[in-house]
């Protein structure tokens, strides 16, 4: 069982059946996603993994991708029925082989979470244009391509969600940790969004941009342990920490699930207050 299934989410939900029944409501079902398939890009650490886990939760079919294949078979066999795909997302063809595994097995693709990407710290003065071109084919072109491919069967399909993972480096600046690479890539994510959401809404497709602020992953590396880092978050969140990975959750069923139906080219921050200041 996911380890989302914790005293406190017993104790939530309980409570919800016994008020449920007395009112005739079931607010918590809008989150679910049973019998929808979905693919989780990114999926072999961090984020990625955590995002799967929670989608196969509330009954998702869920395929995750990913370069690192044993990590991804080691998951599959962790959530039974999930299709573990191995792809390097920088190469079109394995972003089309993707797709059409995905539609072969299952004839359909409901909801799309682009969560893959790159960055690291380095001034522009030693940033390298191969750096640049880097991050913008697996944190930008990679996510249009995807949302194409994926986005032409939803459109046939009359309905989707397409979930970005961004950052909230796509709404400002990331110095003193320099990294204008991942800052214009998260950028570019944000507007695509709107862009997509405006050109699909009409279709039944939503897109929407879910920007995490700090999170322990294989990108933070060590934030969560060096103390210097540690005081650099306190002292510029109004939550003084990093986020704990149960609390992008919410979130993401928000966007992904009918639960956000009428959320469509949004960015939503979950960055403990840190843009807000």
């Amino acid at each position: 069982m996911s380890d989302i299934d914790d005293a406190s989410f017993v104790a939530v939900r309980d409570w919800f059946v016994v008020s449920t029944t007395m009112t005739g409501l079931d607010p918590l079902s809008m989150f679910r996603l049973d019998g929808q398939v979905v693919i989780v890009t990114g999926a072999s650490s961090g984020l990625g993994d955590r995002f799967a886990r929670v989608l196969h939760a509330v009954g998702a079919q869920v395929v995750v991708a990913a370069r690192r294949v044993e990590r991804l078979d080691t998951l599959a066999t962790e959530l039974p029925g999930t299709l573990a795909i191995g792809v390097d997302l920088s190469l079109e063809a394995d972003r089309e082989r993707l797709v059409a595994e995905t539609l072969d097995r299952f004839g359909r693709i409901d909801v799309l979470v682009n969560n893959a990407g790159i960055g690291h710290a380095v001034s522009v003065e030693n940033e390298t244009l191969d750096d640049f071109r880097e991050a913008m084919e697996l944190n930008v072109t990679a996510i249009w391509h995807l949302s194409k491919l994926c986005g032409e069967a939803m459109v046939a399909a009359g309905s989707g969600s397409i979930v970005n993972v961004a950052s909230m480096m796509g709404h400002v600046a990331s110095t003193p940790i320099k990294q204008a690479h991942y800052c214009a890539s998260k950028g570019a994510v944000v507007n695509l969004t709107r862009e997509l959401a405006a050109q699909w809404g009409r279709k039944g497709i939503r897109v929407n941009t879910l920007s995490p602020g700090w999170f322990k992953s294989e990108m933070t590396g060590d934030m969560d342990t060096d103390e210097s880092s540690q005081r650099f978050v306190q002292n510029n969140s109004m939550i003084p920490r990093m986020g704990n990975e149960d609390e992008l959750d919410g979130a993401l069923l928000l966007l992904a699930s009918g639960a956000g139906g009428y959320m469509t080219g949004h960015s939503l921050l979950v960055d403990g207050g840190w843009t807000a200041r």
